[in-house]
């Protein structure tokens, strides 16, 4: 039991990315214009979102055209919206990439870790990645078929208009509460990376003085800018300190300096950080504690919130090429996620830990610069996830937009963050709420809702739908009780 609560802390922060990352910036309807320019950014092409004054952006034109198209009928899912947005296939693959894949990957290792211990586990682990990687794919092409049914603009959007209006709340109110969980976990592993760091040059710290630090020099200035739009560069550290951090540990696992038989770096690790290698492989996928990958996968590839805004801002936005964005982007980051989860378990073996960086030698220069790079890319993402926080605040609370004053968001800024200052010093472990709500709540947007809005557009198209159509309504709703399997298996590990 001991070891079992050990393993859910370990897991902690890096499953608390996996699960909140990529919902940063989810489009509420909120007419502030600075968060209209946060989403696009988060979502789009890295550029700034149009001017307050600009008549009409892509993604209204796309859709007033549609309108104009359709009569105010219901679009057509072959031909979406006959135009879009601006941007090309290439730079929605890398964005959507960029938006799946965070450092919660660099916890896969130990999720592997959790139910084998020789080198054989990667292949039942690589085949889990893959086909959850591939169900979560075709939810998130559902979310935007929807869409060009629907002449939808947000996923709350594509709710009302098949769901229904009046439950549209809940997966504003789900993307609220998890954003806010990010900054949290954002807040409590910023202070151990840094204080790690730290401690690297000399300098000793509370992981306090080093949170409350942090804070007022870093993050409240990032979060008090009223436009995000300069922050556009540093997104890209996200996925370049990836493909560095895979480059790295590839380096390390090939060159054997973690190896147990005279690495190089082993002396430097502790005894529970340092390789250990077993003869439970590939049969160790059968024991109950699989479920514990199969949790953390669940919800990995978790970007669906934002499937509207790719599917507008797509260049010629026909489903085909929509769906090649898609495809392809999945394929990436199911290949991504295979490369890491199998490089760190074939190094350290059953003591991955979950952050597998922290395996690693604080004398090792080269996964140095890992660190350095993932605690950047938290730090210019903490002001995306928080704007997405602050905005979903304002929204359920229903404050009208003539309130929305520079000195009240300030205000409104400066007091949510110290909440979430104050409940990173005094909560230590954030396992039982993260994972019971990245279990059932993550599920939800992910397989479950994507699932019910495409069966209610499939049902209100009447006679007009195709046997095709019929058909796969019926099937999603499969996927939807696999996603509801899942959340039910993870609660319970949760609780």
């Amino acid at each position: 039991r001991t070891k079992q609560n050990k393993m859910k802390k370990d897991l902690l922060f890096p499953l608390a990315i996996f699960l909140l990352t990529t919902q940063a910036t989810a489009s509420f309807g909120l007419t502030n214009t600075n968060s209209a320019a946060t989403k696009k950014l988060y979502n789009g092409v890295l550029k700034p979102a149009a001017p307050k004054n600009t008549k009409s952006s892509s993604t209204t034109t796309a859709l007033q055209a549609a309108s104009v198209a359709s009569g105010g009928a219901l679009a057509s899912e072959e031909s979406g919206n006959n135009g879009g947005g601006t941007a090309t296939i290439p730079n929605e693959i890398f964005n959507l990439v960029k938006n799946i894949v965070g450092a919660g990957v660099l916890s896969l290792p130990a999720g592997i870790a959790s139910f084998g211990n020789a080198p054989s586990a990667i292949i039942p682990a690589t085949a889990l990645i893959a086909v959850i990687g591939a169900a979560s794919g075709y939810c998130f092409s559902a979310i935007g078929r929807v869409c060009a049914m629907e002449n939808a603009t947000s996923y709350r959007d594509a709710w009302s208009k098949t769901v229904g209006e009046s439950t549209s709340w809940i997966p504003a109110a789900i993307c609220t509460f998890k954003t806010s969980s990010a900054n949290l976990a954002y807040s409590m592993i910023l202070a151990d990376t840094f204080k790690a760091l730290l401690s690297t040059v000399g300098v000793n710290l509370s992981r306090d003085v080093v949170l409350v630090g942090t804070t007022v020099s870093v993050l409240l200035p990032l979060c008090l800018l009223k436009n995000l739009a300069s922050l556009a560069p540093f997104s890209l550290l996200g996925i370049v300190g990836m493909a560095y951090t895979t480059l790295a540990m590839a380096i390390r696992y090939f060159g054997g300096a973690y190896s147990a038989a005279g690495g190089k770096f082993v002396a430097d690790v502790a005894p529970a950080l340092q390789p250990s290698f077993g003869s439970t492989g590939a049969a160790g996928v059968l024991d109950p504690k699989a479920f514990i990958l199969i949790s953390m996968l669940s919800t990995a590839y978790m970007a669906h919130f934002n499937a509207p805004k790719f599917y507008l801002e797509l260049k010629n936005n026909t489903i085909e090429r929509y769906n090649k964005v898609v495809s392809t982007s999945f394929l990436l980051s199911i290949l991504t996620f295979a490369g890491i989860a199998s490089l760190g378990f074939l190094t350290f073996g059953a003591n991955a830990n979950g952050l597998i960086l922290n395996n690693y030698s604080n004398k090792d220069t080269l996964m140095a610069f890992s660190r350095v790079a993932v605690a950047l890319s938290i730090v210019f993402s903490y002001p995306l996830a928080f704007v997405g926080f602050r905005d979903g605040v304002i929204d359920l609370l229903q404050i009208p937009s003539e309130k929305r004053t520079n000195a009240k968001l300030n205000q409104l800024t400066v007091v949510l963050l110290s909440i979430v200052t104050v409940l990173a010093s005094k909560v230590k472990d954030l396992s039982f709420l993260l994972s019971f709500a990245g279990a059932t709540l993550g599920n939800a947007l992910i397989y479950v809702f994507p699932a019910m809005m495409f069966r209610a557009a499939v049902k209100k198209l009447g006679d007009k739908a195709t046997a095709a159509q019929k058909a796969e309504a019926t099937g999603i709703m499969g996927i939807a009780g696999m996603g509801i399997g899942m959340g039910f298996v993870g609660a319970k590990m949760a609780i």
